[in-house]
């Protein structure tokens, strides 16, 4: 390679091209003069005679061809200069003549973009304009984003003007829908109102001409219902055949192609349905934005005028009730004066009613002043056990301010038993006339505190004094709790001696002065040998003595509970026993003794330790589960070797997951899908295993299955595997999943879902393709078909992006309001820019999901895989 170069170099530059035939000629005159000249010299030198022979005799000198070099490097050198500065002459002219090229193709196409004709620009081929042209497109894509958002706020002003102009709500809907439509080229359109949790038509608009048609939907019914039942627009292109059609003379019947269906939202209060259809398969995203911007708009004016159709209608009715005032007036005038003159007559006989008033409150002063401060309070009731009167010493007994409202007996305040009592004593001595009868029961007083309460109670329904069932009631929560804690006494006292525990209590200077028989059988001797010794002198395991000596000093101290673990030795071998040192304090809050309660925990521990072991042993084996799942499974890793833009987002919620991604070559042909399982964790592992077996079975039993194919091959074979076609099995367990089959050499892409999707980016713009709804596996249902799996056959471009996932990621629970993460947000960060990479959107989705999860568990297992093709 090296001789090659040189040999190049010396023609290049030692080349005759540059000197014409005359010059070639005289150098090679003068050069064969200098020779001769040189070689006479040496012959006249040597003393010879001028002739061939000694030309031949100075040539053996080496001197002699020295000179002969010398002489013929001096015109190679002068030759090698001379084409080395025509050579660079050259080179320089045309450098020149590129720069005037490219000058002269850039002042073009900057004509071109002055004027606007970027058609021309980008056709124009002539020198290196790549620059300008990089600027022509992002200044045509510029303009184009610059006139959408300049025909969303034309749209958005022709809407307003509407919404200001009508005040009558069927009027509003029916001008908003002929605007939208109009606006946006659509051809039919519905206006629902939220009437009583229900969708309300009140006006439809179809090819210039309103139609009176009414329909009603339930919030999750339909498409209209589970836009209201979401709240999030829906964007269709796949319209059913039974849905709405469009006659016209013109079109004639014609089914919409793309259909938008938009909540009207006042904040999150849903105010309506507005549903727009579209000759057009496919509509701009400029006009998806312009429609999710009405929304909040809309839903605002149609709040607002709810809000002034109440407010008109309470106007109205305060009017009609001002005139009905001003008639009753008058009325009112003339019964003042008849009011009057009675009120005169009254004056004089309250004069003399007076004196024998002021008697009157004399003796009741002193009756209330004997009833307030009674121990007891008095309540008559009539025979339909309605209150007649009750004394004021209600309220100081039961704990009431004389502010406050209460009831002696109220329900209430009563516990279920009590207000039975009541009851049984009230119809009792409503039976039995001059009667009598106690009753006890409980109540609680306005600071929570309960009361024992026993009311003795009298038949006086014959007096005609009372004429009414008299009782006497008094608290008798101090007797109660005396005779309670007497009864608790002889129980502990009961349950200690019956107790398997020990339990002791040692007195603050150390001495035992209670022990259990439990305690005497593990120290071996009689209770009346244990008391009033001090632990120390007993023959028991010295860890039980520092113990007890330890704690004592401690309570001492900070008088607190105290809960631990020792072992002992005791008759039958070493116990692990749990002791409970609780202090007990005296009426003065000083500690005055402590009780030992000590719990054989022995066999406890046993079956704790058997419980680890066996709890390891299942960690183990799914741990090595989740290796060999793992070990199956492509990664990302898998993937990029045929696709190098790839990721996988993988995301188990347990150690093994259901959800799980699968991969196969075969020949030119990719199989890739996510499958989300029934279930997590080891059942749907396994459940993942027969999915993943059957999926590679198929593919290699044949090449030439379609998506739809295969997962209908897939749906019968677990079925079979799980027996679900035999009579009495009713399980239900199966799969979801997103399956494509990607031929690069057509660049086709094959996609079938069972319930989820495919979405598709291209150009920053997102394409959707939902799944068929049907599942794979399951019982089947009976006297009904089965749909097929749909096939969605796309050509796909260099740098599309495609995504497939489980319901784990849009279902995960999150957020400030704990909300589902949902598909809304997925699409939001696909369309955020169209210069994101795969690499990007690995990262998002794996961050944004734990930021969005936070402190919350993950409910489910996730699984996104992305690729770009």
């Amino acid at each position: 390679m090296h001789i090659k170069k040189i040999v190049k170099h010396i023609k290049k530059y030692l080349s005759f091209s540059f000197i014409n035939e005359g010059d070639r000629f005289f150098m090679s005159l003068f050069i064969i003069l200098i020779y001769l000249f040189v070689w006479f010299g040496f012959i006249d030198f040597m003393g010879e005679k001028v002739s061939m022979n000694s030309i031949l005799k100075i040539h053996t000198s080496v001197l002699v061809w020295f000179v002969d070099v010398l002489i013929m490097g001096l015109p190679i050198t002068a030759l090698y200069f001379y084409n080395y500065n025509q050579i660079n002459k050259q080179n320089l002219s045309k450098e020149i003549n590129n720069l005037k090229n490219n000058l002269n193709s850039n002042i073009q196409i900057a004509n071109y973009i002055r004027q606007g004709d970027f058609s021309s620009v980008f056709q124009y081929k002539n020198g290196d304009s790549s620059s300008l042209v990089s600027l022509a497109k992002n200044l045509l894509e510029t303009n184009k984003k610059e006139e959408e958002q300049r025909w969303i706020t034309k749209g958005k002003e022709l809407v307003n003007d509407i919404l200001r102009t009508h005040r009558n709500i069927d009027k509003l809907a029916i001008e908003l829908l002929k605007g939208i439509i109009g606006y946006s080229e659509g051809i039919q359109g519905a206006f629902y109102i939220l009437e009583n949790n229900k969708l309300v038509n009140i006006a439809t608009y179809a090819y210039n001409r309103q139609r009176f048609i009414h329909h009603e939907y339930e919030i999750g019914r339909g498409l209209v219902g589970q836009v209201a039942f979401e709240k999030e627009m829906i964007y269709r292109t796949e319209i059913p055949d039974d849905y709405f059609t469009v006659t016209s003379g013109i079109l004639g019947d014609n089914k919409p192609k793309s259909l938008i269906i938009l909540p009207l939202m006042q904040e999150e209060e849903l105010q309506g349905i507005v549903e727009l259809g579209f000759l057009y398969d496919h509509i701009p995203t400029y006009k998806l934005n312009f429609a999710e911007e009405l929304s909040s708009m809309i839903g605002r004016t149609i709040y607002a005028q709810k809000i002034n159709a109440k407010t008109e209608y309470l106007l109205k009715e305060s009017q009609e009730m001002t005139v009905t005032l001003r008639q009753n007036e008058e009325k009112l005038k003339e019964n003042a004066r008849e009011m009057m003159i009675a009120q005169e007559d009254l004056e004089k006989s309250n004069e003399l009613l007076e004196s024998k008033i002021q008697e009157v409150e004399n003796g009741q002063k002193r009756l209330v002043a004997l009833l307030t401060n009674a121990s007891e309070f008095i309540s008559i009731y009539d025979e339909n056990q309605r209150l007649v009167f009750e004394s004021p010493s209600v309220k100081r007994i039961l704990g009431y301010s004389d502010k406050d409202h209460v009831i002696g007996m109220d329900p209430e305040m009563m516990t279920p038993r009590g207000y039975k009592a009541i009851n049984n004593l009230f119809s009792y001595l409503k039976q039995t006339p001059g009667g009598e009868s106690v009753a006890q029961y409980a109540y609680l007083k306005k600071n929570g505190e309960k009361l024992f309460l026993e009311t003795q109670g009298k038949n006086l329904l014959h007096d005609p004094a009372i004429k009414g069932i008299i009782f006497n009631t008094q608290d008798i929560t101090e007797r109660i709790r005396a005779e309670k804690e007497e009864r608790m006494k002889s129980r502990m006292q009961s349950l200690s001696e019956n107790s398997p525990d020990m339990i002791l209590r040692i007195n603050t200077s150390g001495k035992i002065v209670y022990a259990n028989p439990a305690v005497a059988g593990f120290i071996g001797l009689p209770i009346n040998e244990i008391t009033k010794k001090r632990i120390s002198e007993l023959y028991i395991d010295e860890r039980f003595i520092e113990f007890v000596n330890d704690v004592l000093l401690k309570v001492k101290r900070e008088t607190t509970q105290i809960n631990e673990e020792i072992e002992l030795n005791s008759s039958v071998g070493t116990q692990i026993m749990q002791i409970k040192a609780i202090p007990e304090l005296n009426e003065e809050k000083l500690l005055e003794s402590v009780l030992f309660v000590a719990h054989d925990m022995t066999e406890v521990k046993k079956i704790e330790q058997e419980i680890k072991e066996k709890n390891k042993k299942i960690s183990d084996s799914i741990n090595y589960a989740q290796r060999i799942q793992t070990s199956i499974l492509p990664d990302t890793n898998f993937i990029q070797r045929h696709f190098p833009r790839s990721f996988i987002f993988y995301r188990p919620k347990d150690v093994v997951s259901g959800d799980f991604p699968w991969f196969v070559k075969k020949d030119e042909t990719f199989y890739v899908a996510a499958v989300d399982c029934t279930g997590h964790g080891v059942p749907g592992a396994l459940l993942s295993f027969i999915g993943y077996f059957l999926l590679n079975n198929i593919v290699n039993i044949d090449n030439g299955f379609d998506a739809a194919n295969i997962l209908e091959l897939l749906h019968q074979g677990v079925r079979t595997t799980l027996k679900q076609n035999d009579e009495g099995n009713n399980g239900r367990d199966g799969m979801d999943l997103a399956l494509c089959k990607i031929d690069k050499e057509k660049k086709i892409i094959q996609f079938a879902g069972a319930h989820n999707p495919l979405y598709l980016l291209r150009k920053g713009e997102l394409i959707e393709y939902k799944g068929s709804r049907k599942g794979i596996g399951g019982k089947p249902l009976l006297k009904k078909k089965e749909k097929d799996f749909e096939n969605h056959e796309i050509p796909y471009e260099d740098g599309d992006k495609i995504f497939i996932f489980s319901d784990g990621l849009p279902d995960q629970l999150g957020g400030e309001n704990r909300r589902k993460y949902q598909t809304k947000r997925i699409k939001e960060a696909l369309v955020e820019s169209p210069d994101l990479t795969m690499a990007h959107f690995a990262r998002h989705f794996s961050s944004d999901f734990y930021d969005w999860m936070g402190d919350q568990k993950q409910v489910d297992d996730v699984l996104l895989i992305g690729i770009e093709l």
